[in-house]
Formats: structure tokens, sequence, C-alpha cells
């Protein structure tokens, strides 16, 4: 029986019908079918371009079980204060009016033999191409004491959203001299310098609400991203408010009690008022379920982010280990422009151009206070390989500093165009 390709438009009647009872997804009309596994800055990019590009020639569904996706990056300027909430999050409505079957359920395994992803409603969607974008999960056990059952007492806030949310309201709460707490990820993680301007944002917010409130950072790591533009920040802003303990002073022995709500560092028990646990992180629970992953991560080949498991599959950003290039979303979109770009060959014979990728990420230190690093890669060989990068400066004028600021917010309203329509 020929299907009518469904274009999902997020409406509960949508939804209901199409998920309604065990089947198979299918366009029709033989032409070649691309799934979309995770619906962010890789998956979403993906599958608009293969879905523009295509011209009609390929049916694209994208699987995304939230009908809002709210953005890791930028999340924090949330709890700054800086935006509300619902300006980092983005629904899928334009989307799926150019031409992308957007199916609002959990992927929940992957059948490389018959090419079939399994939804957790029912049913399976057939691909010829699989893209996998999921985000990142963490890695169980990883702060002692700690799991996903504590993630309401000590939130992680590391996947954007109702997490967010639930920190900053634990934040505002704190009683006056209170302590905030963050224990920071080991490496590889998302956005490396994500917790950091988290920090900054934090002690932005309780300067202004709670000025004489702590902040302790137990950090694994004995450096991290864009290090001396933070402490310089945090020295000239926020001076005795932070205490980062790096792991030569016992940063990296740490456990936590989300019902005592203590923090112990190298055995020392601290009472704390808010603690943000981001623990060591993974790649999102499909790749592992597909069979492509270390065990950690799911290793790519860096000319188009095919699987070195399966060239039928591709992983993009944070679940990727592509090699040089950090876990971002600019990462992330950079990555899907390269694969759709090479799924679009395989499957039509247009031409595929040389891999190139790009990425920055910019922190907020204080208001108008703006930072970045970033870099070009290629790809080789071996992995995706920087060329060459940048860094902001220490000792910047405001002046610099504030441009920078202004950039990063005109980037953001740029790659989620990109990325939704």
């Amino acid at each position: 029986m020929k299907l009518d390709r469904r274009t999902f438009l997020g409406t509960a009647t949508a939804a209901t019908a199409a998920l309604s009872a065990p089947m198979a997804f299918a366009a029709g009309h033989g032409k070649p079918n691309v799934v979309v596994v995770g619906g962010g800055a890789g998956g979403a990019t993906a599958a608009r371009y293969i879905a523009k590009d295509s011209a009609g020639e390929i049916n694209v569904t994208l699987i995304e079980p939230s009908r809002a996706y709210y953005t890791c990056f930028f999340s924090n300027l949330y709890i700054g204060g800086f935006r509300n909430i619902d300006d980092i999050g983005h629904t899928y409505g334009t989307l799926a009016s150019t031409g992308v079957n957007v199916l609002h359920d959990w992927a929940v395994g992957v059948d490389r033999d018959a090419k079939t992803v399994s939804l957790a409603g029912g049913g399976s969607v057939p691909y010829d191409k699989l893209i996998l974008s999921p985000g990142i999960d963490f890695v169980d056990g990883a702060v002692e004491g700690w799991d996903m059952s504590a993630q309401n007492a000590m939130p992680h806030a590391y996947k954007a959203g109702s997490q967010t949310e639930l920190l900053k309201s634990q934040i505002m709460a704190m009683p006056a001299g209170g302590t905030f707490a963050m224990v920071a990820p080991p490496n590889p993680y998302r956005c490396p310098p994500g917790p950091y301007e988290r920090v900054s944002m934090v002690a932005h917010l309780l300067k202004a609400h709670n000025p004489t409130a702590k902040i302790i950072v137990a950090d694994p790591k004995e450096k991290f991203s864009k290090m001396a533009l933070f402490q310089e920040g945090w020295a000239d802003h926020y001076g005795g408010m932070i205490d980062w303990i790096g792991s030569g002073f016992g940063g990296g022995e740490v456990s936590v009690d989300p019902s005592a709500m203590t923090l112990t560092i190298d055995g020392e028990v601290t009472k704390v008022d808010v603690c943000n646990v981001i623990p060591a992180m993974k790649a999102g629970q499909i790749a592992h379920s597909a069979g492509v992953t270390d065990g950690n991560w799911a290793p790519v080949n860096a000319a188009d982010m095919s699987s070195k498991a399966d060239a039928d599959i591709y992983v993009l950003g944070d679940s990727s280990q592509q090699g040089d290039m950090p876990k971002s979303g600019f990462s992330a979109n950079s990555q899907a422009k390269v694969c759709a770009n090479a799924v679009r060959g395989a499957l039509t014979g247009s031409k595929v151009f040389p891999a190139k990728f790009s990425n920055t990420c910019w922190s907020l230190i204080d208001t108008d206070n703006g930072v970045k690093v970033g870099a070009t890669y290629e790809a080789t060989e071996a992995k995706i390989a920087k060329v060459d990068g940048f860094i902001s400066q220490t000792g910047e004028s405001a002046e610099v500093r504030k441009a920078t600021y202004e950039e990063s917010e005109g980037w953001y309203a740029g790659i989620t165009a990109d990325m939704f329509g």
C-alpha cells in the first residue's frame, strides 16, 4: 500500500494520528529515505539542509521527542537574567512546513540489518541513510552519591529546559549568605567553557540578589577553557565570591549527598544550599543502541561524519568522536552541513564538496563582557584536524568585550534560523 508523505506539524491531533498504531512510516514514490534522530543543532540542521537542497528527491524524517527545543547554548544567559526562557525555546513548525516529516517520539532502537529505527510509540521508520544527533547522556556513577534520581535535588541543567528553570529557581531561593556549589565535569564534555560561563552568570545573579553568597567549584581538571579570561573576570566583577578548587587541591575527590545537601571535597564536608552536579558525559543512548560507539562516544570518519562501524549511519555533534572540534552547538551545526552534503550526494549523485568545519564558543562574564574562542578545521584521514584558531585576550577594552557579546547575539539569531528555518 502506498502511503502519503506525513508532514508532522506538532499538533496533538497530528501526534495522535501519526503514532496511533504500530506500523512502518514510509513516504512512497520510490524516493530514498533519510532518518534523523535528534532535533538539536546537528539534527535539525541536517534535516533542513537535506530537505531544502534535495528539492523533494529525498524523504527526510526527523525523530525528536520534544515539541520545543531549548538550546543549551545561551541557557546560562537565562540563569544570569539576560534572557527569558522563551528566548531559548524553538519549535518545529517551520521545519515541518519546509518538507521535513517531524515525528515527536523517542527513537529506542536501530536494526542495522533491516535498516529501521523503532519508536517508543510503536512501529518503525525505514531508512537508507540514518543520521544520529542525540546529544549527550551521563555516565552512571561518575559523581559519588549522585545519579539521575537526584537531578531534582541537585540539578545538572546540562540538557536545557526544565532543568535550567529548576536550577535558577533554586538559586533565587537561596538564603542570604548561602552557598552555591558546582561539581564540574571531566574532559571531554559538551561546551568546554559552559560550566565557567554558568559560574559567571550565577555570580552575576547572586551579586544583584544575594551579594554575601558564596560559590564553590569542585573541578576534576587542572585547567579549563578560557581559564585566564574567566579568572580575570571573576576577580574584576565578583571578587571574593568564587572559590575554584581544581584537581591539585582535591577537586577530583568529590562526593555529594543530595538528601543532606552536602558536598565532600577531599574528605572535607560542606553544607550547601544549591548544588549543580555536571557529571561525566557520553554519547546519547540511541548511538549505543545502534552499536556505533566505543562505549563512550561514536567514532566517525572526518570527511562526512559517517560512522566507522556502519557506512549508512552518520553521527553528529556531541555524540561523535571526530578529533579536534569541541562538543558545541556551532560544531554540530558545521558538521551537519558537511554531512547533509555528503548524504545528498550519496543518494542523488549531486556534487559533494570537500569538508570544511568551523567553531566559535562565546561566553558572557558580566554585562557586555563577552569573550570567545574558536578555530577552523579540515578533514584528514585520521580526524577532523585544527587548522588555526583565535581567543579573546586578557585586558581587552570594554568596547571590544561589548562588541564580542553583540557578535554572540547575532550568531545566536543566525544559527537558530539555520537550524529551524
